[in-house]
């Protein structure tokens, strides 16, 4: 029975190695919800959970790799995000800021 756990979760943990490489490879993670992926990162970890508190290596080790896939391709598509990164850290003018540079109006005549 334990063969039949390991290679049922080799086969859906590996379903998962195409598309972390086609993510990698294109750097577009727009097709990915992050609903999609918080719900099913929860799902993977709570299965992670059950196979360790049941000893079951075959659960414990496919899941273990399908959340380590999911948390990769998470941290792929937080690092693709507009606003993401380095340059999102510097503080950014409020809008009202640019309204009443942009706006002539606002320029009292001196």
């Amino acid at each position: 029975m334990t063969i039949l756990g390991l290679v049922a979760g080799a086969l859906t943990t590996g379903c998962w190695l195409p598309q972390l490489l086609r993510t990698w490879r294109t750097r577009s993670t727009d097709d990915f919800s992050w609903v999609y992926l918080g719900l099913l990162m929860c799902g993977v970890g709570m299965w992670l959970a059950y196979g360790l508190v049941r000893h079951d290596a075959a659960i414990t080790v496919a899941n273990a790799l399908t959340l380590l896939a999911l948390l990769a391709i998470a941290a792929f598509k937080a690092q693709s995000a507009p606003g993401a990164g380095p340059a999102a850290l510097r503080a950014q003018p409020t809008r009202a800021a640019e309204e009443i540079v942009a706006d002539p109006r606002t320029v009292s005549p001196s």
